[in-house]
């Protein structure tokens, strides 16, 4: 079994420059979901500690970092990826004790994508231009951009530095000042980006880290103070609405990825092997904890007994174990709350008069940590909770079909709309069906293929707004028509 050298850390709040503990002195333990075992404290963030964070923010906006040009902006953010990179080895672990996730996951995906967040938005900023339009003779108009002000940035436990680099790069590449609130199940990466962020020469308030919980506490605070500009949140749909809520008195500009129920399309003239291959990522990697997730699999009735004799075959192959152990390739779920909703719904699949096809129990030999085998569920109605409501644990539902009108109005009768994947080696099917899915990105014949440049998020309760490219840039800035009389 392979372990880590690198040794959890005790969490503390990063405001105006400097570590601090709560004021009140209150903490929380945070716990490792693979050994049930206390891997460090936390600080116990509210209002008091918010309200300094944001303070710190706007001062840090109006001075130190508004007077930095954009070449030195850019340099200190090519410096927070390459501080990344060096660090890859302890992030990955401090990331996969935190989540539980494989540690191959976290040194191949999750941190690389984290350091490549900052190096990608460091270099798109130098390539935002704005607008300018001659009115006849009479006027030049032309557009100026300028930060939206102080953002706060609201974290989920799936994908923790990944997800809030995705954030933190654009918003500092604008110019912008921050706070962040990481998901109190998953502190420590977020704690050592704050000190790469100092260690690469972020001034004193421009990167502030209030950690602790979401209603009555640190989340609220954040959501609903009145010297916060904008908002950026990924998590789960009702906790979505209730930040809306609460932004919503002082008009703050919102930013919301939110949950998914993404379907997977399988048409029979698709090379099946190639489908299986990506089909075992697209819904157990990441313990299926990933909001774009292939839950709902539809396949064309020609192709779905040899779908699914291979895909159960394949799945019953997945090792799942200890973060730290190599064979691993499904760790455990982030926390006994989780554990129990998601083996619930798997419950509710039998009652609902589904059929088990594999997994759906914990692994023989992990009595300690919240481990579940891989579920493929058949035999569901389009109508069932299970097939409708968002799992987010490594369990799938397979539903045949027999035309393009009949799976399109099963895939998109759903209040989500995240991503959703097409197979077919027919072209023009493809751009046809891909086309009628009422979801924010579609992949044709492949899965989590991401170019940063495009728009990203989600249509109905799975998000408001893109971000991507200039799309995020549109998010974090602010813009200004400026008219001269000629």
């Amino acid at each position: 079994m392979q372990r880590t050298s690198y040794r959890p850390i005790d969490c503390l709040h990063f405001i105006d420059g400097r570590f601090m503990p709560s004021l009140n002195g209150k903490t929380f333990a945070n716990m490792n979901p693979a050994t049930e075992e206390t891997l460090g404290t936390v600080a116990e963030g509210g209002a008091e500690e918010v309200d300094l964070a944001v303070q710190a923010a706007r001062r840090a906006l109006n001075g130190p970092w508004k007077k930095l040009s954009a070449n030195e902006r850019i340099a200190i953010m090519r410096k927070i990826g390459d501080l990344i990179l060096e660090r890859k080895a302890e992030l990955a672990a401090l990331e996969s004790l935190d989540t539980g996730k494989p540690l191959w996951l976290s040194e191949s995906v999750d941190i690389p994508r984290a350091a490549y967040n900052f190096h990608f938005f460091s270099d798109y900023i130098r390539t935002i231009t704005t607008e300018a339009t001659q009115q006849d003779d009479v006027a030049l108009n032309y557009a100026i951009r300028r930060p939206v002000g102080v953002i706060g940035l609201i974290n989920p436990w799936n994908l923790p530095l990944l997800l809030m680099t995705w954030k933190l790069a654009p918003a500092l590449a604008a110019g912008n000042t921050v706070v962040m609130k990481p998901a109190e199940l998953t502190p420590m990466t977020a704690t050592v980006l704050a000190e790469i962020c100092r260690d690469a020469g972020v001034p004193d308030g421009v990167v502030n880290l209030v950690h602790g919980f979401g209603p009555n506490s640190a989340g609220a605070a954040l959501s609903s103070h009145p010297d916060v500009n904008a908002l950026s949140f990924t998590g789960e749909t009702t906790t979505g609405k209730v930040i809306m809520a609460a932004a919503a008195h002082s008009l703050k500009r919102l930013s919301f990825e939110l949950g998914g129920k993404n379907p997977n399309i399988i048409f029979a003239d698709s090379n099946l092997d190639e489908v299986i291959e990506t089909t075992l990522k697209s819904s157990f990697i990441n313990q299926g904890e990933v909001c774009l997730c292939g839950s709902r699999i539809y396949v064309e009735r020609a192709a779905y007994e040899p779908f699914l004799d291979k895909f159960v075959a394949k799945t019953k192959e997945l090792v799942v174990g200890e973060p730290f152990a190599e064979k691993t390739k499904v760790g455990a779920l982030i926390s006994e709350e989780h554990y129990e909703r998601v083996t619930g719904y798997i419950r509710l699949a039998v009652e609902e008069g589904g059929t088990i096809l594999c997994g759906g129990k914990r692994p023989d030999g992990l009595d300690t940590g919240y481990y579940l085998e891989p579920t493929i569920i058949t035999g569901l109605d389009r109508k069932c909770r299970v097939v409708n409501e968002e799992i987010f644990g490594p369990v799938v539902t397979v539903i045949p079909f027999d035309s393009e009108e009949e799976v399109l109005e099963q895939v998109n009768d759903t209040h989500y709309g995240l991503s959703a994947t097409v197979w077919t080696n027919d072209l023009r099917r493809a751009h046809r069906v891909a086309g009628q899915i009422e979801a924010g990105i579609v992949w044709v014949n492949t899965w989590f293929l991401r170019d940063l440049r495009t728009p990203f998020g989600g249509m109905k309760q799975s998000g408001i707004g893109r971000e991507g490219g200039l799309h995020s840039f549109e998010f974090y800035t602010e813009l200004t028509n400026i008219c001269i009389k000629l």
